[in-house]
């Protein structure tokens, strides 16, 4: 890398492509765009939603970077795709209409391509083009010239490698920018998102990609060898805000009443029913205690998991609370004796890297029990910082469960071992430098690129 190479806010900038921003239940994303500014990497963020009720985490007044929210394309399950395009083509039309001015063959190329992949991505021969395409086409198009217009925008990165990385891709063809990408978890393992072998294609085409477990980065190396390099960086965590003293947690587990503490959205792959089916095994052996679950989310799981609950006769033992902020979590964790997730792999493919929350917990001395699925072993050594039971067997959780209520010894030896094992490889400090050197080498390049260019003029 080129020493001389300073990247400034008034600089080369990396454009951040995101699906919504900033989302409550996407706190690494926020950190890790909060702690690249903090290194010096200048930002733009484009938002292709802008949320509604979402609750904002303390770090977001500490980011800087302009936030670009597109125009709010209507949902294209609402409607004819004929009306659709009648009632948001014209959102759009000012941007794609400069955009084909400065660069027209571009321009046509990446409309072709755009139609041919809403058939070739078709869900069968007989079915009607995946209108998703000309959506994501309109929405590349307007950042592609906004970022044609700022001129210091020399490099796209997309979270999630469905629809914003498809942006990406676009927006990159449209400009000549080159892009890259983060994915996490169901985006990579289900089909529907990523139909044919577009993942494949986004990997040939983008600069390098980005994921956050070694089990990711085995399985998108085995999907596309030829594609991008993938690089392994874990999700990090700010640690000196995540802390809990000694004497915090030694007194905690003097409580009277154990509080078992799970935190996530309420979505089918965290595997809360089978912590309430677990809860209820341990109501019946007498033990007392209380389940918090926090964590707002799909509606129908929602409404299914308060039916279990009071089926199986936990409503005084089980409660589910909302999505709260980073900081009303680390009271929460501070109250918590045990802390239970018990992910599992959906029938479609959907599951979890490594979740963010069990780092969190980790982290503030918690004792964790998790599954031994996806990139959970990376972070969890079972009986070493804490435990891991198989997916989808309740039972072994109310083992695992009452095994932690009952022996303080292992709980402290669980939480002193989390502790350090989050502090040597999960840090946000280390994690975010080893992205910012990614995109300091690119951006270095791409400018000693213009400025050969720029000479030979």
């Amino acid at each position: 890398m080129n020493a001389a190479i300073k990247l400034t806010k008034d600089d080369a900038q990396i454009g951040y492509i995101l699906k919504g921003y900033p989302r409550t239940s996407e706190t690494f994303i926020t950190n890790e765009i909060r702690l690249l500014e903090k290194m010096g990497v200048g930002l733009s963020i484009f938002s292709v939603k802008k949320l509604e009720g979402q609750k904002n985490h303390a770090m977001v007044k500490d980011i800087t970077a302009p936030v670009t929210y597109l125009p709010q394309a209507d949902a294209l399950s609402e409607t004819r795709f004929s009306k659709w395009l009648i009632d948001n083509v014209p959102k759009f039309s000012n941007s794609h209409a400069q955009l084909f001015k400065k660069k027209p063959l571009a321009y046509l190329k990446v409309f072709l391509e755009c139609l041919i992949m809403s058939i070739q991505y078709r869900t069968g021969f007989f079915e009607l083009p995946r209108e998703v395409f000309v959506k994501e086409f309109l929405q590349a198009g307007f950042i592609a010239n906004a970022a044609m217009e700022s001129g210091n925008i020399q490099h796209f990165h997309a979270h999630f490698c469905h629809g914003a990385t498809t942006i990406a891709m676009f927006a990159s063809r449209l400009t000549g920018i080159p892009f890259s990408f983060t994915a996490h978890a169901k985006d990579i393992y289900l089909k529907e998102l990523n139909p044919g072998n577009l993942l494949q294609k986004k990997m040939r085409r983008a600069e390098f990609a980005v994921t956050c477990t070694g089990a990711n980065e085995w399985y998108l190396k085995q999907l596309a060898p030829k594609g991008a390099i993938i690089h392994k960086i874990y999700h990090g965590l700010d640690t000196k805000l995540f802390s809990n003293s000694d004497q915090e947690a030694a007194d905690k587990q003097e409580e009277k009443l154990p509080v078992l503490l799970s935190v996530g959205r309420l979505v089918e792959k965290k595997g809360f029913d089978y912590l309430v089916k677990a809860c209820a095994i341990l109501k019946e052996r007498g033990r007392i205690f209380q389940c918090q679950i926090v964590g707002g989310g799909d509606s129908d799981v929602t409404e299914k998991l308060v039916r279990l609950i009071k089926d199986l006769d936990v409503e005084d033992t089980v409660n589910l609370y909302g999505a709260v902020t980073q900081e009303e979590l680390r009271d929460i964790f501070k109250q918590a004796t045990v802390f239970a997730l018990p992910c599992l792999v959906v029938d479609n493919g959907d599951r979890d890297g490594i979740p963010n929350v069990l780092v969190e917990a980790m982290s503030m001395r918690v004792p964790v029990i998790s599954t031994d699925i996806s990139g959970i072993p990376e972070l969890i050594d079972n009986n070493v910082n804490g435990l891991l039971v198989p997916e989808k067997n309740a039972q072994a959780m109310a083992d695992a469960i009452e095994r932690l209520l009952m022996d303080s010894a292992l709980r402290q030896q669980l939480v002193e071992a989390g502790r350090n094992r989050v502090c040597k490889d999960f840090d946000s400090q280390v994690t975010t430098l080893d992205l910012k050197d990614l995109f300091v080498s690119r951006l270095a390049d791409r400018s000693e690129v213009l400025h050969e260019c720029c000479a030979g003029h």
